[in-house]
């Protein structure tokens, strides 16, 4: 069963749409994965932080509780 789908129009800088242009030319896809993608992130970072959880970067693999795959 196909998800139903609703067109945004989105405005945005210049600067933000070359930030977008160079992820999408980096990862190899395009501007509205990009997008989509950063919302999936962002989701995820709404629901942690309503758990009590914080969401920051770390250098070391092994410090990790959860990680986030199939962003990049």
């Amino acid at each position: 069963m196909p998800q139903d789908k609703v067109r945004l129009n989105l405005q945005v800088s210049s600067e933000l749409n070359q930030m977008l242009e160079t992820i999408a030319e980096d990862t190899g896809t395009q501007r509205s994965d990009v997008i989509r993608q950063a919302l999936a992130l962002m989701k995820v970072a709404h629901d942690a932080k309503r758990r009590g959880k914080h969401i920051g970067l770390v250098s070391d693999p092994d410090k990790l509780e959860t990680e986030i795959v199939g962003l990049l």
